[in-house]
């Protein structure tokens, strides 16, 4: 017994000693907000002064913020404002106010008349100032600014009346009434509206014009209909509310149920008093997404099919209520969710539509008909993304692309300009990193600022007509964030457990690092399918990744298989049927890659970590290789897809879909395999988080996963985060994941697995 003793005392006195090892002071300067104020200082913010050719931006200078103004036109760079104390001093003798100084010098919103530099115009304390750059002198002026365009004119009008003010729609109980305002006379429309399917906002006993859920288009009314009434709910309890705990009902659809929500859309033609529910059905429990807009005299909407593997755009002639199928597409096993979109073009004579009908997203042109012409974008490689802006007078389009760069990493964005023809397609942004661009107000120039996790932000101007004339403005200089403790992340590339798929991702290492010593590595996981969430831009310290390698950690974030849509339909569908396991081998197989290659890290400490699907990854990974991974912390896992969102259990998983043969209705069926199956695997160190008003994933997902392991014996770790939801981050959150690989990877004590039989 005394024996024991000692040895228990050891063990504690050993981890107490560790711990005072650790330097939280140094970890914390280097975390995202201990660096944020020496990247403040060098960071910079261009923008377009107004609608002129030119840029201003601000950077630090000897404590001083010093503003500088670019021509987008020529290159030429220059310091906005020649003296900033004079001009501190004389805004002081205008307006009497001393909270703009040398020391604090801040001024937004100027603008440039007329394109002339030689002066700026700005306001403050409700006084329009005028400051000559050539002279230096700031006096009293006037407003340099125009009326503005309403350039909304196809947008919904939200009004209850028509624009003829001739009949006006109202809202009683769940129903639709019409009152004509020329004869005061008013009478009831719609008669099957219901609770949870209700043509008003809200349930009310008098007709109120304030009340109604749709829009008039001339004397034809428009209702979006959305039956949530078949949905069943889900039940969260807040156990902070004051002064006793509450219940909040929230509609949630999960795989496989028979309840989801319905579409419908609702016409009326108030001149004959016609109203009907359009024929719009064509799937079996169809997906209906309207367009905002209404574009002579159509309304536009897709329908997709349950599966998410059928589409098509239609529009209604709102005159008649005629509704016509204009393009259809199939997409098997399921569309790409994330990237498709269209867009209809000089007021709808022309078609763009995005379709992955050759392996990758490209944008095709159809005429107003659904006829197609031809293939806008290009390339074998390329995966075409949003449309940055369309130009109808040029017949171009500018669009952002994935993985059309040869020897550049796939996931970064880069934009291109190309001709509705599919010729003269170019590439307006060449740098080695992710790009965002801003366009000038007269679309000649646009900002191109591009960066890397291992390289921040670069800033060119590129003339939009003439690409290749485009010039380096400004960079950020990392100096005083090395300085200030921060080390550039190793970005990687190795190969999926196919040994033949390009895989991308990050490594950190602690800026102490000893190659001859071994270091424990942690794997921070996300599985996707939607979003691999892996930072593409520069960022400090995402995630916390780079203060946990501080620790004495390797980190990687690397993107799976199935984990984007940015990388084509195949790589995007890995998971299809195998939702649970598909990440798992890719995971496993970079970290083996990792420790053949640099031998400092340590293949017998691997931990594991993730939040919501990182988090389900996290666990299936730990019951999949119990002996592989050691470690684990995963927080709001969605454990069991079952209980989860249903579009996205059946769209990444799929579905069964079956015709009664009584009835004729289809019916769909899911399961989806749970991390629950596999509980009596688990041989590591486990610590399970969740937030107990989870609204996206439900608590219950991880409350049974541990009563899984419960039942299996198996001993694990919890933490409630009470009163929060699906967002657990938090320093307390982010420490409990430092301290618990701390105490489990680097200086680890054995305990029994089995709680109830002691093994």
């Amino acid at each position: 017994m005394k024996r024991f003793y000692l040895f228990s005392i050891a063990l504690i006195l050993s981890s107490f000693s560790f711990a005072q090892k650790i330097d939280w002071k140094r970890i914390e300067s280097i975390s995202s907000d201990g660096l944020s104020s020496a990247y403040s200082d060098v960071s910079i913010y261009p923008n377009w002064i107004g609608k002129s050719d030119y840029i201003s931006y601000n950077v630090k200078e000897n404590n001083t913020n010093v503003y500088y103004l670019i021509s987008a036109r020529t290159g030429k760079k220059e310091r906005l404002i020649k003296d900033i104390a004079s001009f501190c001093q004389q805004y002081q003798s205008i307006t009497s106010d001393t909270t703009i100084n040398k020391n604090d010098f801040k001024i937004y919103g100027f603008v440039i008349k007329d394109n002339d530099p030689s002066c700026f115009y700005w306001e403050k304390k409700n006084k329009w100032m005028v400051y000559d750059r050539k002279t230096g002198i700031l006096r009293l002026g006037k407003s340099p600014n125009k009326k503005e365009e309403n350039n909304t004119r196809y947008r919904f009008s939200d009004t209850s009346h028509t624009s003829d003010s001739i009949f006006t729609i109202l809202g009683s109980g769940y129903n639709l009434f019409v009152r004509n305002n020329q004869t005061k006379s008013i009478h009831q429309i719609t008669f099957d509206g219901k609770e949870g399917n209700s043509y008003t906002n809200r349930f009310a006993k008098d007709t109120l014009e304030t009340n109604t859920k749709g829009q008039w288009i001339g004397h034809r009314y428009i209702c979006m209909m959305q039956d949530v009434s078949e949905i069943k709910d889900l039940y969260i309890i807040n156990s902070l509310d004051k002064p006793r705990p509450t219940l909040r009902t929230v509609k949630m659809p999960m795989p496989g149920d028979s309840g989801i929500k319905r579409f419908s859309i609702w016409w009326y033609n108030a001149d004959t008093n016609e109203g009907k529910l359009l024929p719009i059905d064509k799937y079996p429990d169809q997906f209906i997404d309207r367009d905002s807009h209404y574009i002579n005299n159509y309304l536009y909407f897709t329908r997709r099919s349950r599966k998410a593997d059928k589409i098509d755009l239609c529009r209604v002639d709102i005159t008649t209520g005629k509704v016509q199928e204009l393009i259809t597409e199939e997409c098997k096993p399921h569309m790409n969710l994330t990237l498709f979109n269209y867009k209809l073009v000089k007021q709808g004579d022309k078609i763009i539509w995005w379709s992955e009908r050759t392996g990758k997203g490209n944008y095709y042109l159809y005429d107003s008909n659904g006829k197609f012409l031809n293939r806008i974008t290009q390339g074998d490689n390329l995966v075409a993304g949003n449309i940055a802006n369309i130009d109808t007078i040029k017949n171009e389009i500018i669009f952002a692309a994935y993985g059309s760069l040869k020897g550049i990493n796939p996931y970064y964005t880069h934009y291109y300009k190309v001709k509705l023809n599919g010729k003269e397609q170019t590439l307006l942004t060449p740098g080695n990193g992710d790009h965002e661009i801003s366009f000038s107000a007269n679309m000649k120039y646009a900002i191109d600022q591009y960066s890397r996790m291992d390289m921040p932000s670069h800033y060119n101007v590129i003339n939009l007509n003439n690409p290749q004339k485009a010039f380096l403005f400004g960079k950020i200089n990392d100096a005083s964030l090395k300085e200030a403790g921060w080390r550039p992340p190793v970005l990687i590339k190795l190969k999926a457990a196919d040994k033949k798929t390009d895989l991308y991702g990050i490594m950190y290492l602690p800026s102490n690092l000893d190659v001859n010593k071994k270091y424990p590595i942690i794997s921070n996981v996300y599985p996707g399918p939607q979003d691999d969430q892996i930072p593409k831009s520069f960022t400090i310290d995402d995630n916390g990744n780079q203060s946990l390698a501080e620790l004495g950690f390797v980190v990687i974030n690397v993107a799976d298989r199935g984990s984007s849509p940015w990388r084509g339909h195949d790589f995007y569908c890995f998971s299809y049927g195998n939702l649970r396991d598909y990440p798992l081998a890719d995971d496993k197989y970079v970290i083996e890659q990792l420790a053949k290659e640099y031998s400092y890290i340590d293949l017998d400490r691997v931990g594991i970590y993730g939040h919501s699907g990182g988090g389900f990854q996290t666990v299936a990974a730990m019951l999949t290789y119990p002996d592989f991974y050691k470690v684990g912390v995963a927080a709001s896992g969605n454990h069991d897809n079952n209980i989860y969102i249903q579009w996205w259990g059946e769209t990444f998983h799929g579905l069964e879909e079956k015709t009664d043969s009584t009835t004729g209705k289809v019916r769909f069926s899911s399961h989806i395999p749970t991390n629950m199956e596999l509980a009596g695997n688990l041989k590591g160190r486990l610590l399970l988080c969740t937030g107990d008003v989870d609204d996206n994933v439900p608590c219950s997902s991880t409350l049974r996963m541990a009563n899984a392991l419960i039942e299996k014996n198996k001993r694990f770790d919890m933490f409630i985060f009470p009163g929060k939801d699906h967002g657990v981050m938090c320093p307390y959150y982010q420490n409990l994941i430092r301290y618990y690989f701390v105490e489990n990877l680097i200086n680890p004590t054995t305990r029994d697995m089995d709680i109830v039989n002691h093994k």
